[in-house]
């Protein structure tokens, strides 16, 4: 989904506009942004000029000032630490501003003399006095804890960094009443086939589009997912029904490199077409909810537990390094809950 952004001033205020074409599930998210507004007037959503938005938004750091020198070339040296542990670009970029952010904080300091204590004084002094984010302080965290154990002489103990304590937000699952409905609404084969498979198979939408013919395994039943998130491969079932509307669809397509490619041949379907077909599905059979792809990998993941599918075969199927992160699906499977008899039954 491509968007634009860029610092104004709105009313004599510091904002960050940004402007996209029409999309429920941009539009939801901008709106989950603190202190986020629509401008009628202008025709653009406009947020506060924070440096979590300006991260959010890839813009420069509010910050003028620089890490002091040694601070710059700990900076170089994490990145090339992060390089070697094969972190994506995206992850080194976010990781980097993140420690220049916590460097700047304490440019009058060595950084071999920066404690724990050091971590406090910045979270109060500087995050949560500029009422940034828990998610914003857990990514800075992140950076910290991976900074500091690159580091031999240093007073931080890595393992007492702590954390902010993290709201507990559950996933959005659709019923299969509405999968069925968002699945069937497209007549173009491609398009179904795209939708079906990721919730099918509880895919991310990266992990769709690097499919290639060969990840079919047409024999075993099932789909092998190569260099997945983490840089993990795994596997997962493939429905019977699926392969046969794989089969049709192959004849049609005949695609050379990738499962799914888009008008030039050799070149992977992109992401935000894709979100752009959910988009026309929603609107085809009058759902209005702010759905997304990962909505059909978190119904996928729900309806598996609520028909009775073990919770560790659940985290392997979707690639899951920790159990916790599986649970959390517990707290939004019905089948439980639908049989507790309410006391207003009762009256």
């Amino acid at each position: 989904m491509k968007w634009e952004s860029k610092l104004i001033k709105y009313q004599g205020a510091a904002r960050i506009a940004v402007t996209f074409e029409k999309n429920d599930a941009l539009i939801a998210r901008i709106k989950s942004i603190a202190g986020s507004r629509w401008s009628h007037s202008s025709g653009f959503w406009h947020v506060p000029d924070t440096d979590e938005n300006r991260l959010r938004f890839k813009l420069p750091l509010l910050s003028t000032t620089t890490p002091s020198e040694e601070g710059i070339l700990q900076i170089e040296k994490f990145k090339q630490w992060l390089l070697s542990k094969r972190y994506s670009p995206s992850t080194i970029k976010t990781y980097s501003e993140a420690l220049k952010s916590f460097l700047i904080f304490f440019r009058e300091k060595p950084v071999g003399e920066i404690t724990n204590e050091d971590v406090i004084v910045y979270n109060n002094e500087y995050i949560l006095k500029n009422k940034l984010s828990s998610s914003y302080q857990n990514q800075i965290v992140n950076a910290i804890k991976l900074f500091f154990q690159t580091i031999r002489d240093t007073k931080m103990i890595v393992d007492k960094i702590h954390r902010p304590k993290r709201s507990k937000v559950l996933p959005n699952v659709l019923s299969k009443e509405e999968i069925k409905l968002i699945l069937n609404a497209h007549s173009n084969i491609k398009h179904k086939m795209m939708l079906s498979l990721i919730y099918s198979c509880g895919l991310r939408c990266g992990e769709l589009l690097a499919l290639k013919p060969v990840h079919i395994d047409s024999n075993r039943n099932i789909v092998l997912l190569k260099n997945a998130k983490g840089k993990k491969d795994r596997i997962t079932p493939l429905s019977p029904f699926i392969l046969e509307m794989l089969r049709e669809y192959y004849k049609l397509f005949k695609p050379k490199t990738f499962l799914f490619e888009g008008q030039t041949v050799g070149v992977a379907y992109d992401s935000r077409s894709l979100q752009q077909v959910l988009k026309q599905a929603l609107q085809k059979v009058g759902i209005t909810k702010p759905v997304t792809l990962h909505w059909l990998r978190h119904s996928y993941a729900t309806h598996l537990l609520e028909s009775g599918t073990d919770l560790r075969y659940i985290q392997e199927l979707l690639g899951h390094s920790s159990s916790k992160t599986t649970e959390i699906y517990t707290h939004v499977s019905i089948k439980s809950i639908q049989q507790i008899k309410s006391p207003f039954d009762d009256l």
